[in-house]
């Protein structure tokens, strides 16, 4: 019987999942498994999770917009799902049930400790731009991970704090997107959250220079694998970590959970899906 699993999204097709799991599939010889596009829409995705198994899965990754709608879908979930109210993985326990859990804060982590091994969350305060979903798994990491203060600079200072409240995050502060150069002294990573930077998108403009030069830049978009914010802190002198990484190291919990094997991310990988992205 082939194990089948899916990626849930609506619109679903730009999803990179299938060429990350697949090329897992068959790199560790896993027979009999498979993985898929699953385009959901808004009004179905809900009733479509909850019926994931009859519909012959075995789990699924949830992407925008389903990540909440497939919180409230699920009745167990982990701790991390418990805290976001957002899913973006979804197994199937040893008791048969099914099971949401949220791997994002462990990519932004596993990818920062990956790219730059002397990185640690606790040398200092993290700078997060935005206050989206992202941001929310990427507080909550780094928080767990030991960052004596979060501080996240939003141009709408209630969203920011919001997001504070709602995961419950001890350790942040807001501070308003015409203090960021008051934000960016004394701290130990900045972490752009936003999509600015993006292809087609304004830059992240923001003046570096209060920044430590000690300090370590990132950037959760990786097209292009070097944003404008990323370039500039280079050429100040900062360590930086591009936003690849995050999307490659947040799928493997859920490959070990589905197939029994911990997959390894590698410079292989890297290169598959940056040569599917030069492709498009």
């Amino acid at each position: 019987m082939t194990r089948r699993v899916c990626v849930i999204g609506w619109p679903v097709a730009h999803s990179r999942s299938p060429l990350i799991h697949n090329h897992w599939i068959a790199e560790y010889g896993i027979e009999d498994a498979e993985y898929v596009r699953f385009a959901v829409a808004p009004d179905g995705a809900g009733e479509t999770i909850r019926n994931l198994q009859a519909l012959g899965y075995i789990g699924a990754n949830v992407t925008v917009p389903h990540k909440e709608v497939a919180f409230a879908a699920l009745g167990r979930h982990d701790a991390m799902a418990r805290r976001l109210k957002a899913v973006n993985t979804i197994v199937t326990l040893a008791d048969g049930g099914l099971e949401g859990r949220n791997t994002d804060g462990y990519g932004f982590i596993a990818n920062l400790k990956d790219r730059a091994a002397r990185w640690r969350a606790d040398k200092g305060p993290a700078v997060i731009l935005g206050a989206g979903g992202a941001a929310r798994a990427i507080a909550a990491a780094l928080e767990d991970e030991g960052a004596p203060e979060i501080r996240i600079v939003n141009r709408t200072a209630g969203r920011a704090e919001a997001l504070i409240e709602e995961i419950g995050l001890k350790s942040a502060r807001v501070i308003p997107a015409a203090q960021t150069a008051k934000a960016l002294e004394g701290a130990g990573l900045l972490v752009n959250t936003t999509t600015l930077g993006m292809k087609g998108e304004n830059d992240v403009e923001i003046d570096l220079s209060p920044l430590p030069q000690t300090a370590l830049v990132t950037d959760i978009v990786y097209t292009p694998l070097e944003t404008g914010l990323l370039r500039r802190a280079r050429e100040a002198g900062h360590e930086t970590v591009d936003g690849l990484g995050m999307l490659l190291h947040q799928a493997v919990p859920g490959f070990e959970a589905w197939f029994g094997v911990r997959p390894e991310v590698t410079e292989e990988l890297r290169r598959l899906v940056l040569a599917d992205i030069a492709g498009k």
